[in-house]
C-alpha cells in the first residue's frame, strides 16, 4: 500500500503534467492568431508603418495599453474560458507588432529564407531546452535573480541605443537578449514541472513571450549578420 505522502507526490506530479501539457496545446494554438496578426499587418502594409512612424508616441503609448490590458485581463480571468479568448487576443496583437521587422526583412533579397531561419531557430532552441527541463527534471528556479538583473539590463541598454544609435551594440543586445529568453525558456518550463506555475493560462502566457522574443532577436540578429541591415 502505498503511503499518503507517496500518494500525494504522485497527485501532484500528475497535476504538474496536465499543465504543462494544456500549456503546450495552449501554445501551439497561440501560433496561429499570431501568424495571422502577422499577415494582416503585411496587408495592411505602408498605412500601418506609417501610423507607427508618423505617430510614434501616440504608438507607443496604445501599445503598452493594449499589452498591458490584455496582461491584466489574462491574469483577472486566467481561471475561465475568458482568459483563453484574451490570450489568443494578445497573441493576435502581438503578431501585428511583428510587422515592421516582416516587413524589413522581406525587403532583402534573402528575407523569406531569414524569416524561416529565425523560425527554424526558434522552434530548434525551444524544443532543445524544454526537453532538457522535462526530462532532467531539474529546478531551475535559481535562474530567477539571474533572469531578472539580466532583463533589466538589456532594457538600459535597448533605451541607451535608441540615442546612441551603435549597430555593434545592438548586435550585441541582439545576442544577449536570445540567450537571456533562451534562459527564460527553461526557467518557465521548470516553474511548471515543479509546481511554481499551476495554471496552464499564465504559463503559456510566459511560455510564448520568451518564444516571441527569442524569435524576433533572432532575426534581428540574422538581419544584421546577413551585412544589408
Amino acid at each position: 500500500m502505498q503511503q499518503p505522502y507517496q500518494v500525494a507526490t504522485q497527485s501532484a506530479l500528475t497535476q504538474q503534467n496536465k499543465v504543462l501539457r494544456n500549456t503546450y496545446f495552449l501554445l501551439a494554438i497561440s501560433m496561429l492568431p499570431t501568424i495571422a496578426g502577422a499577415v494582416l499587418g503585411l496587408v495592411l502594409g505602408p498605412r500601418f508603418l506609417l501610423l507607427l512612424v508618423y505617430h510614434p508616441i501616440i504608438s507607443t503609448v496604445a501599445f503598452f495599453g493594449i499589452i498591458w490590458g490584455l496582461m491584466f485581463g489574462i491574469q483577472r480571468t486566467k481561471d475561465s474560458a475568458a482568459g483563453i479568448v484574451l490570450l489568443l487576443l494578445f497573441t493576435l496583437f502581438m503578431g501585428l507588432m511583428l510587422t515592421p521587422i516582416l516587413t524589413f526583412a522581406l525587403r532583402l533579397s534573402n528575407g523569406v529564407q531569414l524569416i524561416a531561419a529565425a523560425a527554424g531557430g526558434t522552434a530548434a532552441i525551444f524544443f532543445v531546452l524544454a526537453g532538457i527541463a522535462t526530462f532532467s527534471k531539474k529546478d531551475f528556479s535559481f535562474l530567477g535573480k539571474f533572469l531578472t538583473v539580466g532583463l533589466i539590463v538589456v532594457l538600459l541598454a535597448i533605451v541607451a541605443n535608441i540615442f546612441l544609435n551603435m549597430p555593434a551594440l545592438d548586435m550585441t543586445i541582439s545576442v544577449a537578449c536570445i540567450a537571456l529568453f533562451s534562459l527564460f525558456i527553461l526557467y518557465d518550463v521548470s516553474r511548471v514541472l515543479n509546481g511554481g506555475e499551476t495554471n496552464y493560462i499564465t504559463a503559456t502566457l510566459a511560455i510564448y513571450l520568451d518564444v516571441y522574443n527569442l524569435f524576433v532577436y533572432l532575426l534581428r540578429l540574422l538581419i544584421a549578420l546577413s551585412g544589408r541591415e
